[in-house]
């Protein structure tokens, strides 16, 4: 199995969800006014913008009305001068219903009981004094709007008693409007917060799955950048090494020029090179493919170890391979073959002149035990890090296992690495 080959496969599975990222975004239209409405009618009053003003404009017609049945309508006699008076001075308050409801009812209240003991008409401050009520109802809870329309109802009949027994039995009969008006209310709010709680559940539900993309296209995208470390790392380490052998024959005698090996040498760099140009077209065909040809191969899994081995020898490490295991899940297959990869290849390039590499791999207890060893001198200290080490043990926790690096114990100098990968963790 080639590079190339595994590296198509590897990176076509991730391209789709970055597929998302470049999406356009749609310009949305502004909403019609029906729409409008709608939304104004399920938002809290309370929090409406442009409340007071809105609420100024209400006042006015509520006003116009008011004047409107003290004027043309025959119940009780017209306001005189303290009648208009009271009568104007109670729609003030309305103005701030939606900070204070409780607050502007009592005043309203308190300004209509003189009106009413007055016996000035007694239908021109009922629009008023119904919004007063709506308003306590809509924003409060329904024990306090019971409460509250219990005390307007008992105020109301007892001013009314005082003043004309036969005024207070017509408020008494009229009373099914106030109680209306309140359950109105009422029923209003306990739909609003039904539609809030919708709202809530589907914005809750959009911010989690705006979670999810973007966590998935930052998941998509390390394991890209994995993949190139992979694909690449592995080639340019052999062409390091390959040149350094082909310099050292040419500075060592010049007089006595080993042509075969020099251009041994320079043949390896040119296949090397050829792979490594190979693979990095792949893979930019694979990030740049569009919606034809959604071709996807097999992941590279533990046939393709035998090539990583020839590869290392290539470059002049002496491998011993141990590979006792034939088959397993492809994730597991394909976490174990990338981490032989860049274990040799660490080996290749910190290990020595010829390091000796043992390659270990067998199943015990339902996990895969691989293990990557050299008697080099591993990484230099103070170095700058490399992705490597953790490019694999990522890949190790991808499939549910866990990777160890290090130096060997004191006594056997070298470098290993060591990982146990669960056969039933994987699926691909």
């Amino acid at each position: 199995m080639s590079r190339s080959h595994t590296a198509r496969a590897s990176l076509l599975s991730r391209r789709d969800a970055l597929r998302a990222e470049d999406e356009p975004v749609q310009e949305t239209s502004r909403p019609s006014l029906s729409d409008r409405i709608i939304a104004a009618f399920h938002r809290d009053p309370r929090s409406a913008p442009h409340g007071t003003r809105n609420d100024a404009f209400l006042v006015l017609v509520l006003l116009v009305a008011a004047v409107c049945i003290g004027l043309f309508t025959d119940d009780g006699r017209r306001p005189d001068a303290l009648g208009w008076t009271l009568l104007l001075a109670l729609h003030v308050p309305i103005v701030w219903r939606r900070r204070r409801p409780l607050l502007v009812l009592a005043v309203v209240v308190a300004l209509v009981v003189p009106y009413h003991a007055l016996d000035n008409n007694h239908s021109a401050p009922t629009p008023a004094a119904f919004t007063a009520l709506y308003t306590v109802a809509v924003t409060g809870r329904p024990l306090r709007t019971i409460l509250t329309g219990a005390v307007v109802l008992v105020i109301s009949l007892s001013v009314m008693l005082t003043v004309d027994t036969k005024q207070a039995v017509e408020l008494l009969r009229i009373s099914g409007w106030i109680i209306a008006v309140l359950f109105c209310g009422v029923d209003v709010r306990y739909y609003r917060q039904y539609v809030a709680s919708i709202v809530d559940r589907a914005d809750r539900a959009e911010r989690t799955r705006e979670e999810e993309a973007r966590r998935r296209v930052a998941e998509e995208r390390l394991r890209i950048a994995r993949d190139l470390h992979d694909l690449l790392a592995h080639s340019i380490t052999l062409i390091g090494v390959q040149t350094s052998v082909a310099a050292h024959v040419l500075a060592a005698d010049p007089e006595r020029l080993d042509r075969e090996t020099v251009a041994k040498a320079l043949d390896d760099i040119s296949e090397t090179c050829r792979s490594a140009r190979g693979e990095l077209r792949t893979t930019l065909e694979v990030l740049r493919a569009c919606e034809h040809g959604d071709a996807r191969g097999p992941l590279p899994g533990l046939d393709g170890v035998p090539d990583l081995v020839a590869a290392a020898r290539l470059a002049g490490a002496r491998v011993e391979p141990d590979v006792r295991v034939r088959q397993a899940p492809p994730a597991v297959g394909a976490a174990a073959y990338r981490i032989v990869q860049e274990a040799l290849t660490n080996a290749v390039r910190h290990a020595g002149p010829e390091p000796s590499v043992s390659v270990r791999m067998y199943e015990d207890e339902g996990a895969l035990h691989l293990s990557v060893t050299d008697d080099g001198t591993g990484p230099t200290p103070g170095g700058t890090p490399g992705y490597g080490l953790v490019g694999m043990r990522e890949r190790a926790r991808s499939v549910g296992g866990t990777l160890d690096a290090g130096p060997r114990p004191r006594g056997r100098g070298g470098f290993e690495v060591a990982a146990v990968l669960p056969l039933g963790g994987g699926t691909g």
